[in-house]
């Protein structure tokens, strides 16, 4: 058996390295390796220094050229560096040679998310999606991997005639990928039950970039304790509270946080999880208005739910964090009708592109909140319109 590891330990030294390829800028790559530094955090390492390098394509052999990586051994030797995260996926061989190089750990954005997800999972049905995405990562970097793994048993009958051992290890991959298929279909075959058990409530979902305060804002909607923290990817599993408006009730879900450059597998390991994105009525898309490449998360969100054939539900856009945005984006020696000005012009651009479906908050603050809830309000009056116009729904 193929025996997994935690990629990082707590309070290793790391450096992040980040390619500036021929569609992007350099502000954009900065602002993918300070994502990959909330990450380090997020798993528990401490991200020193950043390393950038202009190329059209990355080296197959090492991701970054020669003298790029002279640099990075250098620093890493003379700083005592642990780690080294790249910001893009490596092949295998790519791992391999890049230690070879440096001489210490190196990991992709890929492991490093898959690290978080693992330290995160709580339910039985995160830890074997989780588990399952590992798996998943892991099989076509076996080979250029094979001198990492650790056997925890062998003998006869582990073996078939003629099998070489990284062919053995391939086998032991792929029958563990199919034992955490069969159970991750148990699993979501229990929780469409569970779904389905819901009734006729008006079902809402919360989604958004990771880190934008869906759990926060499920808190303050539904007056119940979620575990929300300024960490990504703090909420893996999905809570459902049933919430109630003016007498008038539907169902709140908070679900895991998007994010860019998202492993693949690991979309593919939580659909089950995102279903309920799927099956919602109604989406909230909550923003961090504060962050300084909101509308880039925007796309990356819209992007995912086109991915999941939601995107044509109805949506309702949180602008949250508004006490952060003001404070980023005025001075103290900014006029009052100024600032008023700014404002107006912002809601008046989001108004426009939502077709009026936004609101502007600050959940922490609990401002503009009694606007948010008649926004929702209106929206799952409207949605029990739709859905039994000839008759009123008693629950």
């Amino acid at each position: 058996m193929i025996e997994k590891k935690q990629v990082i330990q707590r309070e290793e030294k790391a450096v992040l390295v980040g390619l500036i390829q021929k569609d992007q800028t350099n502000e954009q790559v900065a602002e993918y390796l300070d994502e990959l530094a909330f990450l380090s955090e997020t798993a528990g390492a401490i991200a020193i220094k950043r390393f950038t390098q202009k190329m059209a394509h990355p080296d197959s052999r090492t991701f970054v050229g020669k003298g790029k990586l002279e640099e990075i051994r250098e620093y890493a030797t003379d700083r005592e560096i642990d780690l080294v995260i790249f910001d893009d996926e490596l092949t295998g061989s790519q791992i391999t040679n890049i230690e070879k190089e440096l001489g210490i750990k190196v990991i992709d954005r890929s492991d490093l998310i898959l690290d978080i997800f693992a330290r995160r999972a709580r339910t039985a049905q995160a830890k074997v999606q989780v588990e399952l995405a590992q798996y998943q990562y892991l099989l076509p970097r076996l080979k250029g991997m094979w001198k990492h793994l650790e056997r925890q048993g062998g003998g006869i009958g582990t073996r078939g005639p003629g099998e070489t051992e990284i062919e053995t290890d391939r086998r032991i991959v792929k029958d563990k990928i199919s034992l955490l298929r069969k159970r991750l279909a148990e699993i979501d075959k229990q929780s469409f039950t569970q779904r389905k058990d819901r009734g006729e409530l008006i079902r809402v979902s919360l989604v958004g970039y990771t880190n934008v305060g869906k759990s926060t804002l499920m808190n303050l909607l539904s007056k119940s304790e979620v575990f929300a923290e300024n960490k990504l990817f703090a909420t893996l599993d999905t809570t459902t509270r049933k919430v109630v408006f003016e007498n008038t009730p539907f169902l709140l879900s908070d679900t895991v946080g998007f994010i860019r450059k998202l492993p693949h597998h690991l979309v593919e390991s939580f659909k089950s999880t995102l279903d309920e994105v799927r099956e919602a009525d109604i989406l909230l898309h909550v923003v961090d208005i504060s962050h300084p490449q909101y509308e880039e998360q925007i796309g990356v969100v819209n992007k995912t739910l086109q991915d999941l054939k939601a995107f044509e539900k109805p949506i309702l856009t949180i602008f949250n964090k508004m006490d952060l945005y003001e404070e980023r984006t005025f001075d103290e020696w900014l006029e009052d009708s100024v600032k008023t000005e700014i404002l107006q012009d912002l809601k008046d651009r989001w108004d426009e592109i939502t077709h009026n479906n936004c609101v502007f908050v600050s959940a922490l603050e609990r401002r503009n909140v009694d606007a948010l809830r008649e926004l929702i309000l209106n929206k799952v009056r409207d949605m029990y319109q739709v859905r039994y116009p000839y008759r009123t729904v008693h629950f």
